[in-house]
């Protein structure tokens, strides 16, 4: 794009060059009539200056130059540029900014430069010339990563010109991105939104960021809630939107954001389905929460790991779906061989009333080595005593006795299951 933008320029002298004597009359005649004022610089009381050609000697090199440059001769046309020696002001910066051109087309921009800036420097140049020429410096310098040196040209095209221009302020913008001026950013990027005939996502990312490195979280989400409004189809927005609400604790809002892109279509990434699911715990809605990860897991479109099975046991149990909560322990408990989730799916057996599971459950925990086995024995002792399985149950507060943390209450129990099996003629 700037090889197209530079061969442009370097027509454009061309046509300079070719300009008649006739042509320069006719236009000074014509300057006198009432007309609204156009050029390259819009200050209160411009008025245009005269338009000066090169003298004849450098005149006619230029044109050797251009002939060769017309043919593709790019190192000709520079040669017979450089030939040019001349202390005539106005041809010597033209020549300069005709050299510096060609370099940069060429793809030389740091080697242009110093063209470029004795010309513009000069201020021999046709008006037009003069400040193409400045906002060429700074293009420039920001293609070559000298930032700062960019928005001083910048800064300088702004002041020449007297001119609103949007790829200025943010081409401004993005230098002082580049060099982390985060602060800087902001004048510039919000003229170039003000300027904008079409609305550039770029330029809001630039803002928000902006806001997002100094951790000025109130001023990112306003910039984002914006820029949601502005291209309601970009699923990313969405998405990102709602991660910065979570950020500030938003939930409601998180939440709220992230269901809307999910009902659009717009969560393309298990991690944004997990974020989905986490807000409807996070807002106490567990079974949503769990029904809306359990589709995508199978599916296949979340992938299958102990937590994401422990997070669905989890949501389940606090939705009361014993059940449900009780098989995916199983499944976690499997995949990361722990036996502490074995203990959690007897836990929800038991509770889901189905005692004879839990205490299968609960026998594997043990012998792969459960921590609590005081808790793990009471629990098994509940499951067997309600069953009528007194023996069973004896056996379990005998071991639950062991355990300090549930000697006292395996104490209580134990005479209350000498009677029962007493009464029910079980000898222990």
């Amino acid at each position: 794009m700037m090889k197209k933008y530079l061969k442009h320029l370097c027509a454009v002298s061309a046509i300079t060059v070719a300009v008649s004597v006739p042509n320069l009359a006719l236009a000074q005649a014509n300057a006198g009539a009432k007309a609204k004022p156009v050029g390259p610089i819009a200050c209160p009381g411009y008025v245009r200056g005269k338009t000066n050609i090169p003298g004849q000697k450098t005149g006619k090199k230029v044109g050797q130059a251009l002939d060769f440059y017309n043919q593709d001769q790019v190192d000709e046309a520079l040669k017979t540029l450089l030939e040019i020696d001349t202390d005539e002001p106005f041809d010597r910066a033209f020549t300069d900014n005709f050299i510096g051109k060609l370099l940069a087309g060429s793809g030389k921009g740091k080697e242009s430069l110093k063209y470029f800036i004795k010309a513009v420097e000069s201020k021999q140049l046709n008006d037009s010339e003069q400040v193409g020429g400045i906002k060429l410096i700074a293009d420039l310098n920001l293609q070559e990563g000298e930032y700062d040196e960019a928005v001083k040209w910048y800064k300088e095209w702004l002041k020449v010109t007297c001119k609103e221009d949007y790829d200025v302020y943010f081409r401004m913008a993005n230098a002082y991105y580049q060099t982390q001026k985060f602060a800087e950013i902001i004048e510039p990027i919000n003229k170039a939104i003000a300027l904008a005939e079409k609305p550039n996502k770029t330029a809001y990312a630039l803002k928000m960021t902006s806001y997002y490195s100094r951790k000025m979280y109130k001023e990112t989400i306003e910039v984002q809630e914006e820029a949601v409004k502005t291209f309601p189809d970009d699923k990313n927005l969405w998405t990102q939107l709602g991660m910065f609400y979570m950020l500030v604790e938003d939930h409601k809002k998180a939440l709220a954001t992230f269901e809307l892109a999910y009902h659009q279509g717009f969560i393309t990434k298990p991690a944004e389905i997990k974020a989905l699911s986490q807000l409807y715990t996070m807002n106490d809605i567990p079974y949503k929460a769990a029904t809306v990860l359990e589709k995508h897991v199978k599916s296949g479109f979340v992938k299958t790991t102990d937590n994401i099975l422990t997070n669905l046991a989890s949501n389940y149990q606090q939705a009361k779906e014993f059940k449900e909560s009780a098989e995916y322990y199983g499944k976690a408990g499997e995949l990361a061989s722990d036996p502490d989730l074995f203990v959690k799916q007897g836990n929800m057996l038991y509770i889901a009333e189905r005692p004879n599971e839990a205490l299968v459950a609960l026998q594997r925990a043990l012998d792969e080595g459960a921590d609590n086995k005081g808790r793990i024995h009471m629990i098994m002792m509940e499951a067997n005593f309600y069953q009528g399985k007194y023996k069973a149950a004896y056996k379990h507060v005998l071991e639950a006795k062991k355990e300090k943390s549930t000697s006292r209450n395996a104490r209580s129990w134990e005479p209350f299951i000498k009677e029962k099996a007493k009464n029910n003629g079980i000898t222990l």
